[in-house]
């Protein structure tokens, strides 16, 4: 695993900076609709001032970050200060707000990759915009991802390598609503799969990795909900820490000393509890019983480890 300085050289922050969004989806996991919460430009420069000296990439999100357009102006010109432009920033949003006035705002302040993640039947749009949306992104010589003449002969995408990409996506019933997801307005909804045995922990915007990869093919990546930050995308059910008031590499710093964090590390949701004497087949039985691994995880985290303290709760003696 790295070492504690190492933090200060961190890969990928995911950091949904608001939760107000001109669309309300049923499927949002952070209840982002036209009343979602928001923060405060203070706080967002306070989380600005918090994160890494040394950060490779960040991915802005929300909510809909064209809906509080102030707001995210104002932090990709704090972000293009402090990483004095040696920052790969990707936007992620639905698109539907998105003007070719804006367009060339938002890459003259900094933003190479433009993810428009609202290409499935959840968004009221539904992908609508997709053919004027390539277009407009081509007009400015932005190159879409994963185009077969821009993969070379391993299939890997050289885009990557240019200034400006662009790509969409969508939520899919496998993945995105398969083993995540059991939260907000998807959990309200009831529209989530239960599936236990779908460890979301041990890929791509779960856990794994976000205290270090160690030599593995996997993104080290954190998110920060609002402030809170966490070590995958979902979320777990108390915060790590706060970034409006602890440097992110203080928090790492703290979590990576203890074993129950280091488990999630390695992208085991279901063996995290070994150490406090909750082995593997029974974290995945709760799993399996409450359908969903996030939710085991959530259960862990309110019954049996208190995640401020890092220490086991206390459970009370019986009279």
């Amino acid at each position: 695993m790295e070492t504690e300085n190492s933090f200060e050289d961190y890969y990928t922050i995911y950091w949904v900076f608001t939760q107000l969004c001109n669309d309300k989806c049923d499927h949002c996991y952070n209840n982002s609709g036209p009343q979602g919460k928001r923060i405060s430009e203070e706080d967002c420069m306070a989380i600005i001032g918090n994160l890494p000296n040394k950060l490779q990439h960040i991915m802005l999100s929300g909510g809909e970050p064209l809906a509080d357009k102030k707001l995210l102006y104002a932090i990709l010109d704090r972000l293009k200060e402090k990483y004095e432009g040696n920052l790969h920033i990707t936007l992620q949003f639905n698109g539907d707000l998105l003007k070719p006035e804006i367009l060339d705002i938002l890459i003259e302040k900094g933003v190479r990759q433009f993810q428009i993640a609202s290409i499935d039947r959840y968004h009221k749009k539904q992908g609508e915009r997709k053919d004027e949306l390539s277009e407009l992104f081509e007009s400015r010589g932005i190159g879409l991802m994963g185009r077969e003449e821009n993969l070379d002969k391993d299939g890997r995408d050289t885009l990557k390598k240019r200034n400006l990409i662009y790509g969409f996506f969508g939520a899919t019933e496998d993945m995105w609503l398969g083993g995540n997801w059991a939260r907000g307005r998807a959990l309200k909804k009831n529209i989530w799969h239960k599936d236990g045995t779908h460890n979301f922990c041990n890929i791509h915007s779960g856990g794994r990795g976000f205290l270090g990869r160690n030599g593995e093919n996997i993104i080290q990546e954190i998110s920060i909900q609002l402030w809170a930050i966490n070590p995958c995308c979902p979320g777990t059910v108390t915060a790590m820490g706060d970034a409006r008031t602890e440097k992110v590499t203080d928090v790492l710093t703290r979590m990576s000393k203890h074993e129950v964090m280091r488990k999630i590390n390695q992208g085991d949701a279901y063996g995290m509890g070994e150490s406090i004497g909750i082995d593997a087949k029974e974290g995945l039985k709760r799993a399996i019983e409450l359908g969903n691994v996030c939710l085991w995880c959530d259960e862990f985290f309110t019954k049996h480890y208190d995640m401020k303290t890092q220490q086991p709760i206390k459970k009370p003696v019986d009279a």
